[in-house]
């Protein structure tokens, strides 16, 4: 729960500002200032998190426009479902403080588990890591590195520059800017973290189209299809 500053401000209005010079999304600022983030920023659909890194492929193969055209179409579906719950992290996501740790639930904000993640990475960044390997770095086991932090950076939207101030990684050589089609695509990742799987499939397969006015949202966004 969100709690009040000594100036009458909420923890979230009072971040809000700062998030945005340093071009972090506030709830990675939240979890960097080791404050708890509101049950309903945790409400995902877990069968989505599975179809995102089609729905990165889609957007990183349209021009600027289409992608666009993409987070206006998400930006319209992003309510959160009426069946969603907070996100319990399972045994294996009770990750010890650290910065890697700080990353992997940076990754988690998004809706991204550790197989999602390394695909989506590698997509954005060409950055390859398995899925352990990501667990791995959220338990402290694996060091971050200059290749890891790039990876992290373009996945989150978030300038390496500031991973390596926040990770305390001073010396590490990261990039220096990402392409405007990774940054978009980044955002779109964030728009998108609150959809349903059907929602987020109906996205990838008209990730082409641009809104139409009116557009009404198809059956299928509305009610889950059961996956395994």
């Amino acid at each position: 729960m969100v709690e009040a500053s000594s100036e009458g401000r909420s923890d979230e209005e009072f971040l809000g500002r700062p998030a945005e010079q340093v071009g972090m999304r506030r709830h990675g600022l939240f979890l960097v200032a080791g404050l708890a983030v509101a049950d309903g920023a945790l409400q995902f659909d877990d069968a989505a998190g599975r179809e995102l890194p089609g729905l990165v492929r889609h957007a990183l193969g349209l021009p600027a426009s289409g992608r666009r055209r993409l987070r206006d179409r998400a930006r319209a579906l992003a309510e959160v479902p009426d069946t969603g719950s907070p996100r319990k992290w399972r045994p294996v996501e009770q990750y010890p403080p650290g910065f890697g740790s700080l990353l992997v639930r940076m990754l988690a904000l998004r809706n991204l588990g550790w197989s999602s993640a390394a695909k989506v990475m590698y997509l954005m960044s060409g950055v390859y890591v398995s899925a352990a390997t990501i667990g791995q770095v959220g338990r402290g086991v694996k060091e971050l590195d200059a290749e890891l932090i790039n990876g992290f950076a373009a996945v989150l939207g978030v300038p390496a520059a500031v991973l390596v101030d926040v990770t305390g990684m001073h010396r590490t050589v990261v990039s220096r800017e990402q392409p405007a089609e990774i940054t978009e695509t980044a955002a779109l990742l964030w728009d998108v973290r609150n959809l349903t799987a059907a929602q987020v499939r109906h996205l990838s397969h008209g990730a082409d189209e641009g809104p139409r006015p009116g557009e009404v949202r198809p059956s299928g966004c509305d009610k889950e299809e059961k996956t395994e």
